[in-house]
């Protein structure tokens, strides 16, 4: 039976006020034990026992004010509650309670959110301040061993509560540094693309005019298109950013796939350099990770060849076969260079890897140029289309 959408509302309109306002959670576990400690004070007693009188529920409610602090001075209400129990039980003949309510979330709240020297403090506080409480009340080991059984079991709780908390933290800060690295690597990929076929272009852009005005008017016409899909795309980027804090104006544009592999290898070939692409053993949609990934790893790869290679050739080719698609990207220029590669190279066994595939760079066929091959598992077309 599910929970009425109405109900669902106002809980999660009540964990939204608590997890911005701390004061509100304490005030309301404040009135929670102070509603349980009423209760013994509301319910007959036995004739033969004394009436609950209002000073003994005056200074049960003194008991849980504290609670109003307990994250922010947790020690300090500790020993409220330690004074204010102990007077209870010294100067008054009030009601018992079933449960020391206020000791236990005190203790609860020490466990997950003090340091250790204040928790080691409440534990030897507790071994002195629960066998006196019980020798005052009933010195019965029956009522001994409860005691230290319920506040262990506060702390214990207290302390995983901790623990989970931190492993949360660390889930977080990895998850962040994993979107930051994704992120790092799409604006490095729009970016350096984008930026090296402009300066390509304007390079050749005066020895056009010279020339070949003709050629001259495609290179600015290509440095224009160029710069409005990087802006684009850096929108698109930028307005997912923003979803998260709900102010993206951006509109929802699809990630770059394998439809835009046939034009990107036209941009290229307009910069100058006899991009040819071909595919084979039916190369078919991916799904949208996957998809852009390939993407990426050509855009990357002809990157590389536009900035440093010095090519007058490149082939582009994606064969399917086996449940694997293989990217092999080649040019005809000075191959590799000396020294580690560049962030683009490691982003693109990174961006392989991440799909379970690998991504090797070398040189090319017959020794000349430079290759970048990549394999990636594809699913089935049956798995796609679910």
């Amino acid at each position: 039976m599910g929970i009425p959408g109405e109900v669902r509302g106002w809980w999660e309109r009540a964990r939204s006020l608590g997890g911005a306002n701390p004061w509100a959670v304490d005030i309301g576990i404040a009135l929670l034990v102070q509603a349980a400690m009423t209760m013994p004070f509301v319910v007959p007693r036995a004739p033969e026992l004394e009436p609950a009188t209002w000073p003994a529920y005056g200074l049960t409610t003194l008991t849980v004010v504290p609670l109003v602090w307990r994250r922010r001075a947790p020690m300090a209400v500790l020993l409220a509650i330690l004074a204010t129990s102990g007077l209870y039980r010294i100067a008054l003949e009030g009601p018992g309670q079933p449960l020391p309510y206020t000791g236990l979330v005190i203790v609860y709240t020490i466990a997950a959110l003090s340091p250790p020297r204040d928790r080691l403090v409440t534990v030897v506080l507790l071994v002195l301040a629960v066998p006196a409480s019980v020798w005052l009340n009933t010195r019965s080991a029956r009522e001994l061993v409860f005691s230290l059984f319920v506040f262990a079991a506060a702390y214990v709780f207290g302390r995983l509560t901790d623990t989970r908390q931190r492993a949360n933290r660390v889930e977080a800060e990895q998850a962040a540094a994993r979107e930051r690295a994704r992120i790092a690597r799409e604006m490095h990929d729009i970016l350096s693309h984008a930026v090296s076929l402009m300066i390509v272009q304007a390079e050749a852009g005066p020895v056009a005019v010279r020339t070949a005005p003709e050629r001259a008017e495609a290179a600015f016409d290509a440095i224009s298109e160029t710069g409005r899909d990087a802006m684009a795309q850096l929108r698109r980027m930028l307005g997912v950013l923003r979803e998260g804090d709900g102010t993206g104006d951006a509109p929802r544009e699809p990630q770059p796939d394998l439809a835009g592999l046939p034009v990107l290898v036209e941009r290229v070939r307009a910069g100058g350099i006899d991009v040819t692409y071909g595919t084979a053993g039916g190369v078919r949609a991916l799904p949208g990770a996957t998809g852009a990934t390939v993407y990426r790893i050509v855009q990357e790869a002809l990157t590389n060849v536009v900035k440093h290679a010095d090519a007058r050739t490149a082939s582009v080719r994606l064969t399917c076969e086996d449940g694997m698609l293989e990217i092999v990207v080649t040019d005809d220029g000075r191959g590799p260079r000396p020294g580690p590669g560049g962030h683009g190279l490691v982003g693109l066994r990174e961006r392989a890897a991440a799909h379970g595939g690998t991504a090797v760079t070398g040189p090319g066929p017959g020794g000349r140029g430079f290759e970048v091959r990549a394999r990636i598992p594809v699913p089935a077309p049956a798995e796609v289309a679910r």
